[in-house]
C-alpha cells in the first residue's frame, strides 16, 4: 500500500478502480483527531489506493469525492460524473416569512 501524493491522481485512479470492478470496490475514510490526519482508502482487494492529508482545506475535496462515489454507486459505473460538484444544486425553496406558528 503506497500513499498517492497527488489528489488529482488519487481521484482519477479511484474512479478507474471503481469502474473496473464496482461490486467489490470499497471506499473508506479514517480521521484521527489526536493527529489531525485524514486517510482515504479505495480498494478492490487486489489494488489499494491511499491518500493521507493533514490540511483542513482537503475536507472540501473529500466532500467532492464522496459525491462522486455516491453518483457512481447510485447511477452505475458508466454514469457521467462531469457535473458532480461539492454540493449538489437543489431547487431553490422559498424563504419563510415571519416567525412562530402558522395561523
Amino acid at each position: 500500500m503506497v500513499y498517492i501524493t497527488s489528489w488529482d491522481e488519487f481521484v482519477e485512479r479511484s474512479v478507474q478502480l471503481f469502474r473496473a470492478d464496482p461490486d467489490s470496490t470499497r471506499y473508506v475514510m479514517k480521521y484521527r483527531h489526536c493527529d489531525g490526519k485524514l486517510v482515504l482508502k479505495v480498494t478492490d482487494n487486489k489494488e489499494c489506493l491511499k491518500f493521507k492529508t493533514d490540511q483542513a482545506q482537503d475536507a472540501k475535496k473529500m466532500e467532492k469525492l464522496n459525491n462522486l462515489f455516491f453518483t457512481l454507486m447510485s447511477r452505475g459505473p458508466d454514469a457521467d460524473v462531469s457535473e458532480v460538484t461539492g454540493k449538489e444544486q437543489t431547487e431553490a425553496q422559498p424563504g419563510k416569512k415571519g416567525r412562530g406558528r402558522k395561523q
